[in-house]
């Protein structure tokens, strides 16, 4: 597994020891995804053992994809700054110390505190694991690598539930964290011992201004989308109008910014090599399905069908693990036959799934959630790593810190958005309903409201389905 990248001055790049640097990223990247996924079904009991309002316990979301909305982007200078040895154990560090806090907290305000202190060990571990593996595999290799990644980063959230379910009925939400330290702990040695500096430490300036203009940016649309997705006003509502506008000014500005700067905080002239720029787009609108559905099915589950958090998340686990499963595949298919003919089907059986999801009813078998919730993974794993791996194959070695910040920003911008449209849709076809039905049924409402969020679901893929007709594969021999 000797990784090269055709570069004669890069031939220490033989000397990696893939497979430790791997177990090292996949233990990390996936405990990080665990606790981030698990704790959405505890969500539920916190609100009634900490005694707090929905909104309040949307908290620890929403602070978790702001932390991560404002670190991300900065991850790219902070790859060109410090050592990955520096950064991996900083990261594990942060995600030990949030996960230790977490496990302890005694109260909501320490807990939402633990939950930021994570996001900044997750924003950290993200950039620095797929810029990592750009490096130490050759271009004709990283659909296999990064359909490993995707197999962990996927079956993460398909088990979180699940476990997090069994250990809520049986001792308490407490243990979602105790049983992720250990683990933490254990890659975090992995690190110490095995972990290779792969990067080039170029130190470029330091720019405040666009640091301050990103966390605004950034921030102020994570920010705005999360809380328009709380209900309190929804999207007419000051804090929602105020953060959109400051997010979108401070945006428009940073990317003048960087576009007049010698050395950029983050080089959105990727955005000129056309491959990325589709994959990007693909990515953006993968997260939004996915989030959006792992949020709306397992509340109709739970509400509509009167199922226990432990049973939802057993209904929703064959498709994660198959997701997990298809990932690797899906990546040596990409390696041997390029994007085109994964992304096309993927799309459309995507938008298929949805479609059926649009019909749902609570005398639905489960049976056929399972089908199609299955159906609705294996669509996603057939576009989400071709389109990431096809893009950044399409990057010089140069932009490779900026093509991974880019990517993993608007990943989280993504979630943001796709969970506050989902709920906002869901919520408004509740009302409705209820107003348009005499002595209407709370189920019936929430139902229809489902319903609407799935269209919407199902009307992204098509989006999807059209931006897949501009995609290419890149020639890997043309760009290194």
């Amino acid at each position: 597994m000797e990784a090269t990248m055709n570069q004669p001055k890069d031939s220490q790049q033989k000397k990696f020891r893939v497979i430790p640097i791997m177990v090292a990223l996949l233990i990390s990247g996936f405990i990080g995804m665990f606790s981030e996924t698990a704790l959405n079904v505890a969500l539920s009991d916190l609100m009634q053992l900490l005694n707090i309002t929905p909104s309040t316990v949307q908290w620890l979301t929403t602070g978790y994809l702001l932390t991560l909305g404002i670190l991300v982007p900065i991850s790219g200078l902070l790859l060109q700054w410090f050592t990955t040895r520096q950064l991996f154990v900083t990261a594990l560090s942060f995600s030990i110390v949030g996960t230790l806090i977490a496990a302890l907290a005694p109260s909501f305000e320490v807990l939402l505190l633990a939950r930021v202190v994570q996001a900044i060990g997750t924003g950290i571990m993200l950039p620095l694991m797929f810029n990592t593996i750009l490096i130490i595999f050759p271009a004709e290799k990283r659909g296999a690598a990064m359909g490993i990644i995707g197999l962990v980063i996927m079956v993460a959230p398909a088990i979180g539930p699940t476990i997090a379910g069994l250990l809520i009925e049986n001792l308490s939400w407490h243990w979602i964290f105790w049983l992720s330290l250990p683990f933490l702990v254990i890659s975090l040695v992995s690190g110490i011992l095995y972990m290779q500096n792969v990067s080039k430490i170029t130190k470029p300036k330091i720019d405040i201004l666009s640091i301050l203009l990103s966390s605004l940016g950034f921030g102020g649309i994570v920010f705005g989308f999360s809380s328009a997705g709380e209900g309190e006003g929804g999207w007419t509502s000051t804090k929602v109008i105020v953060s959109l506008i400051i997010g979108i000014v401070a945006l428009l500005s940073f990317g003048i910014r960087q576009l007049k700067m010698k050395q950029p905080m983050i080089n959105i002239r990727a955005f000129k090599y056309p491959m990325f720029s589709v994959g990007v787009l693909m990515v953006f609108i993968c997260m939004m399905i996915i989030l959006s559905s792992m949020l709306v099915l397992p509340m109709f589950l739970i509400k509509g069908f009167g199922m226990s958090a432990f049973s939802a998340g057993l209904l929703m686990l064959p498709g994660g693990i198959i997701n997990g499963i298809m990932s690797p595949i899906m990546g040596r298919l990409f390696d041997k036959y390029g994007p085109k003919w994964l992304v096309f089907p993927g799309f459309l059986v995507v938008a298929v799934a949805l479609w059926f999801f649009s019909e749902i009813t609570v005398t639905s078998a489960s049976a056929l959630v399972i089908v199609l919730h299955t159906c609705l993974m294996i669509g996603i794993s057939m576009i989400m790593m071709p389109a990431q791996t096809n893009g950044l194959n399409q990057l010089p070695r140069h932009f490779y810190p900026d093509g991974t910040a880019i990517m993993n920003t608007l990943q989280q911008v993504a979630g943001a958005i796709g969970t506050a449209l989902a709920v906002s849709i869901m919520t408004a076809g509740q009302m409705k309903y209820v107003k348009s039905t005499p002595n209407a049924n709370m189920v019936d409402a929430l139902t229809a409201g489902v319903q609407n969020a799935f269209i919407f679901g199902m009307i992204v893929a098509i989006i999807g389905f059209v931006i897949a007709l501009f995609i290419k594969r890149v020639n890997v021999k043309d760009v290194h």
